[in-house]
């Protein structure tokens, strides 16, 4: 097995943001045991604003090494970012070094989180990245899906913060196992899992708001953008 990614930083955080999030937030974890206590496994989650990525980190069942996009690593929470492990990706071309550490993660039995749709927005997942397939495909980690209701209200831009004691419901669903692939993974293999993935994804999305009865904040307003 692989040396993983240090989860120290993961562990401290996850003990004292944790509960500060609950404080400050009502999250609620819908069918969490759908997410395997041990062994590599992927969470594939929608993407509406700022907080997916914290709640996320905070609450998730297991220690999560997030692939956060490269703006954050300059910003002013950048050291944080570091200090959790959280695996940098540009988004606007192919990133082999975010590639390499989330592979790094999942070889070595951890839990990476992607959001596939790659950007924040109604977070409809009408369409995805193909990034989420080729780490099944070179790892063979499950993929369990998660729908996010709560970071973001209508008409709010990308990086609003949910009011003090909203309701944040991350509704996880059962795993999607793909077989692993061995290296050259063709186009359209890749793209064939990509389609399997975006069905299931989508699939579970539409079940998790009739279970929570809770809708999305639709698209950005107009003239916003992820940020």
């Amino acid at each position: 097995m692989s040396r993983g990614l240090s989860e120290v930083g993961l562990a401290t955080a996850r003990a004292t943001l944790g509960p500060l999030f609950l404080r400050r937030w009502d999250i609620q974890l819908h069918d969490e045991q759908h997410v395997p206590g041990q062994g590599r496994v992927i969470i594939a989650a929608n993407h509406l604003g700022w907080a997916d990525g914290p709640a996320l980190v905070g609450r998730s069942p297991r220690p999560l090494h997030m692939m956060v996009k490269e703006e954050e690593f300059a910003g002013g929470h950048r050291h944080l970012l570091r200090a959790l492990a959280q695996i940098k990706v540009a988004r606007n071309r192919v990133d082999s070094g975010a590639i390499r550490r989330a592979v790094r993660a999942l070889e070595a039995d951890q839990a990476v989180g992607i959001f596939p749709e790659g950007l924040r927005g109604d977070g409809e997942l009408s369409t995805i990245k193909s990034g989420v397939a080729y780490l099944a495909l070179a790892t063979g980690a499950p993929i369990v899906p998660l729908a996010i209701f709560g970071t973001r209200e209508r008409d709010e831009d990308s990086s609003s913060r949910p009011a003090a004691g909203a309701r944040i419901d991350l509704v996880f669903g059962a795993p999607i196992q793909l077989d692993a692939a061995p290296w050259p993974r063709t186009p359209d293999r890749l793209g064939a899992a990509t389609d399997t993935i975006h069905a299931h994804l989508t699939d579970h999305l539409a079940r998790a708001k009739t279970a929570v009865g809770r809708e999305l904040p639709g698209p950005l307003p107009a003239g916003a953008w992820d940020v």
